[in-house]
């Protein structure tokens, strides 16, 4: 349930405390390597998220989307689903406004959920090396949610990639049902739902879920996901419990 392998999250790190030293050292590295950071220097949103202090370019993706489509408001109770390193952990406690700084409007929450350690961020609370499918998890969400129940959930959550294009969409599309099954749970009537796939011949399964919830299913690729990646998202919104 790992965003990304810890490998690429490293390289992450990297590129972006580059921006500040000057030319790359790329001795060592494999010509694989070598194209990822060089692309990852040369990209606008990485540079972006360094000089605007986000944890890593996909803060973008979810700025652009909820820019459109307002779906975080002061308030708000979220739960970010495989939060690592928690960029849009970020953007959730600026738009809800979890930390109470707008002392004008209401105060929100944000919970965010990974295998992986999360660095601590003010205004949200973070269950760290936990997977969102144990039954304990989810008991320790629900304690951290007021009524036990969340407004919005997002995931930008996928699995250590395999190479095998198939078994990688499949095992996405099966995390994103974990999802759907969270919001079934826990979202608010009303309510969204964010979440990443891979596109393939699974993705219509995932659809026809999400529309049995909700009112609205559309699918939408950011600008900042890159042109190349299979990446997309669906954005399902106005929750409706069966």
């Amino acid at each position: 349930m790992l965003k990304h392998t810890v490998l690429q999250r490293s390289f992450i790190h990297i590129s972006v405390a580059s921006l500040k030293k000057g030319p790359l050292n790329l001795k060592g590295k494999s010509p694989a390597d070598k194209r990822w950071l060089v692309r990852q220097l040369s990209d606008p949103f990485v540079k972006a998220a360094h000089t605007q202090n986000y944890r890593c370019r996909s803060a973008f993706k979810l700025l652009e989307i909820d820019d459109k489509f307002n779906i975080l408001r002061p308030g708000h109770s979220v739960i970010d689903c495989g939060a690592a390193p928690g960029a849009w952990s970020q953007v959730a406690v600026q738009r809800v406004n979890s930390t109470g700084e707008h002392m004008e409007n209401p105060r929100g929450t944000v919970v965010g959920i990974d295998l992986l350690r999360i660095t601590p961020l003010d205004g949200a609370h973070f269950l760290s090396n936990q997977d969102i499918t144990d039954p304990a998890t989810e008991a320790q969400l629900l304690s951290l949610l007021p009524d036990a129940r969340a407004d919005v959930i997002l995931s930008d959550m996928a699995p250590n990639a395999s190479g095998l294009r198939e078994l990688d969409h499949e095992r996405l599309i099966n995390l994103c049902l974990s999802v759907v099954g969270l919001a079934e749970k826990v979202l608010r009537p009303g309510g969204s739902l964010l979440c990443k796939y891979w596109d393939g011949a699974l993705a219509h399964k995932l659809q026809t879920n999400l529309s049995q919830l909700f009112q609205d299913v559309r699918t939408i690729k950011p600008k900042a996901s890159r042109k190349e990646s299979a990446e997309l998202f669906y954005l399902a919104r106005t929750f409706r419990k069966r």
